[in-house]
């Protein structure tokens, strides 16, 4: 695959037109790039997605993961609302510092029916992961 379907700005436009809730009270999730099989977004720390201990959330991380994921899908398959994530599985690695996170996500299997992803979540300006997550996505027939 040498191209997406959908460029940067479609893939934004789409998730924003589609899943507004992602981003109530304030935007926080930025799509920054998506390439062939492939998305980085970046969640900016607010305070509603910090844990005790100044840190972000588990949820907050799985929330970035999950939207990372179908926004590469989506850039790659075209806009598939109905592509729906059928399993996750998380590994919380060390504790961020506090700050952004940035998740990179590269799809590993780009079928008709299933994808299947990976993501990884760093803090900004640090290369240790903090999180490894992994997702399949049912796509629905055409």
């Amino acid at each position: 695959m040498t191209a997406t379907i959908l460029t940067l700005a479609e893939t934004r436009d789409f998730l924003d037109r589609e899943f507004p809730q992602m981003q109530a009270g304030g935007r926080a999730y930025h799509l920054e790039a998506v390439g062939p099989l492939s998305a980085r977004m970046r969640l900016e720390a607010h305070e509603r997605f910090l844990r005790p201990g100044a840190t972000v959330s588990g949820p907050a991380m799985m929330a970035l993961a999950d939207y990372a994921l179908y926004a590469a899908i989506l850039a790659n398959i075209g806009p598939v609302a109905l592509a729906v994530t059928t399993s996750l599985n998380f590994n919380f690695l060390r504790k961020p510092a506090t700050g952004d996170l940035v998740a990179e996500c590269r799809l590993l299997k780009l079928g008709r029916r299933l994808a299947v992803g990976e993501v990884a979540i760093t803090a900004v300006g640090s290369p240790d992961l903090v999180c490894h997550a992994t997702g399949t996505y049912s796509i629905p027939p055409r």
